[in-house]
């Protein structure tokens, strides 16, 4: 006799088997899961998750070369060309070329960009702040601090 199992018919109903235990599927199911807080809280603000941390990246390292920026974010080259490109557009990034290398642009905040970046960034903080899951907040931070040390970051600085 085959043993058959009953259909899932929920979320709570599929096995994971394996993959529960994959860190590659935990991380990807989880950034979903932190995108959609993401939405959920920053609706209001019409801003994506690369846009807003393009920007408050190119805020903290003022100058930074557009390559060294896309590969510090793991964004694609063109991709990273893209985004700056429409950024640059609305006026809020402004792109120059050192004199020691032609060949590289480097990432500034133009007046917009900062008017930009102050109006999301409390909003921004705040979402972040609120709890986002079954985790406690210092089971949250634990996750944080485990997260930057997979990915070898240092710890931030207030």
């Amino acid at each position: 006799m085959t043993d058959l199992k009953t259909p899932a018919q929920t979320d709570q109903d599929v096995q994971f088997g394996p993959l529960s235990g994959s860190l590659g599927f935990l991380l990807r199911l989880s950034q979903l899961q932190s995108f959609a807080d993401f939405f959920k809280g920053m609706e209001d603000q019409n801003i994506r998750p690369g846009e807003i941390s393009v920007l408050m990246m190119i805020a903290q390292n003022p100058g930074v070369r557009q390559g060294v920026l896309a590969s510090a974010l793991m964004i694609k080259r063109a991709h990273m060309a893209k985004m700056i490109r429409a950024m640059e557009d609305a006026g809020i990034v402004t792109r120059t070329v050192p004199p020691d290398d032609r060949r590289a642009v480097e990432l500034w905040l133009t007046d917009k960009g900062r008017a930009r970046l102050d109006a999301v960034k409390a909003p921004f903080l705040a979402n972040e702040a609120r709890p986002h899951s079954a985790l406690g907040h210092a089971e949250q931070e634990q996750l944080k601090s485990l997260l930057r040390k997979y990915l070898g970051l240092d710890a931030p600085k207030d």
